[in-house]
């Protein structure tokens, strides 16, 4: 009985560190993009190349783990129609979500850009009900109003309005949003089940593409122009930590569930919010932009329970299945974040 009590104590132990390790890495990886994309130090004010870069990493680092060293297993089933139907917009909609939110970051301050995400649950409720997805209901409109409201008076609050960066942002939020979508599709109607290192594994190359063919016409010519120095110890940390971020995910999903991947982003968003104030000079918070983000997250945890209400009265065939699209569809966002 003492060793299954120490045992149970010891798991319970072991979740809450896969937590807090995801909520560190996650909160991490914004600061550190916005250092390397903002920093005089660093000079790279580049976020399409440093989009690229972490793709690339993550594609070469996912073929040496699943094909090289076998540690970790592609699930089978993927067919050329399912690729070109599914991953590629994935990919495609995967590469614009973090182009334009790490483009953001050189216009408008981390805590803006991340009031400005708390609108996502309502761009995908939209496009999922004309995608036939989602059901429109006056609960669900409800909330949606008030996350919607909520980022108006964040952003009404908001000192130094950038609205270019608002734009690329909003950009971000509306790829995002397809991407689930898409992410959606792919395993309701394909029927194909993936975990989150098969997703990394077939979505991170198409997006690298997708990356490179712009950054050819766009960045290249800046980049060799422009006297900057090439920092490979910074700029792999930085991919490494991209990386370790989505292990991170794949952890806690594995643990405990992608509702508590959920509710663990929010207080994630939260923590962002606060530290970028003391951080970052260009980050002035005022009540008015603390109220409205609290409005908006109130919003995003009404939707959250909504959903999980949805999920528990469902056929048990049907719950499964949603939550190994649930699974696949956490990787990514808090992913590589932007």
């Amino acid at each position: 009985m003492a060793d299954r009590i120490r045992g149970s104590i010891g798991e319970e132990a072991r979740t809450y560190a896969y937590i807090l390790l995801y909520i560190a890495l996650s909160s991490g990886q914004i600061f550190f993009n916005k250092w390397v994309l903002s920093s005089k130090e660093i000079n790279f004010p580049y976020p399409l190349g440093l989009t690229l870069l972490h793709m690339v990493f993550s594609s070469v680092v996912c073929f040496i783990l699943c094909k090289v060293l076998k540690l970790m297993k592609v699930e089978e089933g993927m067919t050329t129609e399912i690729y070109v139907q599914s991953v590629v917009p994935i990919g495609a909609m995967f590469a614009m979500t973090l182009w334009l939110g790490n483009t953001a970051y050189l216009y408008i301050s981390v805590s803006f850009a991340q009031m400005l995400k708390a609108i996502m649950p309502v761009a995908v409720f939209l496009l999922g009900a004309m995608a036939g997805l989602e059901v429109m209901s006056c609960r669900m409109l409800l909330i949606m109003s008030v996350i919607s409201f909520g980022v108006l008076v964040a952003s009404y609050g908001e000192i130094n309005v950038n609205w270019i960066g608002v734009v690329y942002q909003m950009g971000g939020v509306v790829g995002e949003a397809l991407r689930l979508i898409f992410m959606e599709i792919l395993v309701k109607r394909k029927g194909l089940k993936l975990n989150p290192i098969s997703v990394m594994y077939y979505v991170s190359p198409f997006s690298a593409l997708c990356l490179f063919i712009p950054w050819i016409f766009l960045e290249k010519p800046k980049m060799d122009e422009a006297s900057w120095s090439f920092q490979p110890l910074t700029l792999a940390l930085n991919s490494l930590c991209t990386f370790a971020l989505n292990l991170s995910v794949f952890l806690v999903i594995s643990h405990t569930s992608a509702l508590t991947i959920r509710v663990a982003g929010v207080v994630k968003d939260w923590v962002v919010v606060l530290l970028s104030a003391a951080l970052f000079a260009d980050t002035k918070l005022t009540v008015i932009n603390l109220l409205g983000y609290g409005i908006a997250i109130a919003g995003v945890a009404a939707y959250n329970n909504f959903k999980l209400k949805k999920e528990t009265y469902r056929p048990i065939s049907d719950e499964t299945q949603e939550d190994e699209m649930s699974t696949t569809v956490t990787l990514i966002p808090q992913k590589t974040d932007t």
